[in-house]
Order: structure tokens, then C-alpha cells, then sequence
């Protein structure tokens, strides 16, 4: 890509993304045989994962999109949690899947799961593309988990630097 070669080495390949998210999709599809299924895409880093991911899943489902913001445009968080998007249905008696970029600190997530519970849903299981365990705060149960990785700052299908290089297909690290 234009203006980072050099400073950008492939972390996960495309072909492993697409492997992996297959494996999910499978599973999810045989866990959740005969519920009503929800899957809510977090914004905006999850959305090619959630694209592909869906695609893989074979079963009867909607899906809802739901904002959250806790990075400016750095490469911390800053600790506070803000849904700038809300969902548009109900999720009272569903099976809830949330479709999440990355796990790290714990802390979004810990909030949005909170917050998904008080809407009264059947169940809610989470789905994230990565995990960042030397950050985590909180510990937070990953029931679909694509890939675990070191403490690096990762771009790329989906994932940004200043809202960049969500376009990528692969996920790589950025170098300084």
C-alpha cells in the first residue's frame, strides 16, 4: 500500500484469515442449530471480519450494527467507553453472536457486554477475530476466537491507525 512499504510486515496472511474464519463459521453454525440468531457487527474495525464471517455461518440470522468508540486516534485507549451507534431492533429473547475486531484490554468489551445483558437476550456469545492476552484488564470469555497475538499494533482487515488501512487483507504491524 501506497506510503507504508517498509514499515508494514504481514502478521496474519490472508488465505490464514480466510481459513480461520471458515472454522468459525462452522462452528457457529452447529452451536447454534434452531436458536434466533443475532449477530452484532461492533464498528468499525469488525466489519470485513463480520462480512466474511456471516457468510460462513448456515444458519437463519439478522444482523445489527452497534458503534463503540475507545481510541481516539492513537494507538491507547483512552479508558472511556462511548456507543456512538445503537442498535435498531430488539434483542429481548434472542441468541446474541457480537462480532468484535480485537480483544485487548478487556474493558469495551466488558462494557458492551454488560450492556447487551440489561436488553434481556436469551444468550450472548462472542466472537472476536483476535486476542491481545498482555493487555488484558478484565478477562473476558472469547467463545469464537480466531487468533491470539503478542502485544504489537495491528492493522488491516479492518483494523485502523487514525482510521487508515482498514482496507488491507491481511493483518500486519505497523512499524514506527
Amino acid at each position: 500500500m501506497q506510503g507504508i512499504e517498509g514499515k508494514l510486515r504481514t502478521l496474519i496472511d490472508a488465505e490464514a484469515i480466510a481459513a480461520r474464519v471458515k472454522e468459525l463459521g462452522a462452528q457457529i453454525t452447529a452451536a447454534h442449530q434452531g436458536q434466533d440468531v443475532v449477530v452484532i457487527c461492533v464498528l468499525k474495525g469488525s466489519i470485513l471480519f463480520c462480512a466474511d464471517l456471516v457468510r460462513q455461518i448456515d444458519l437463519p440470522l439478522t444482523i445489527e450494527f452497534l458503534g463503540l468508540r475507545s481510541y481516539e486516534d492513537g494507538t491507547e485507549t483512552s479508558g472511556v467507553v462511548q456507543i456512538t451507534s445503537d442498535l435498531t431492533k430488539p434483542i429481548e429473547g434472542k441468541d446474541v453472536i457480537v462480532v468484535e475486531d480485537i480483544v485487548d484490554t478487556g474493558l469495551t468489551m466488558q462494557y458492551l457486554l454488560e450492556n447487551l445483558e440489561t436488553r434481556r437476550p436469551r444468550s450472548v456469545k462472542l466472537a472476536s477475530l483476535l486476542h491481545k492476552p498482555a493487555r488484558t484488564r478484565v478477562p473476558v470469555t472469547i467463545d469464537y476466537l480466531g487468533f491470539t497475538v503478542d502485544d504489537v499494533f495491528v492493522i488491516g482487515y479492518g483494523l485502523d491507525y487514525a482510521q487508515r488501512y482498514r482496507n488491507l487483507p491481511f493483518i500486519g504491524v505497523l512499524s514506527p
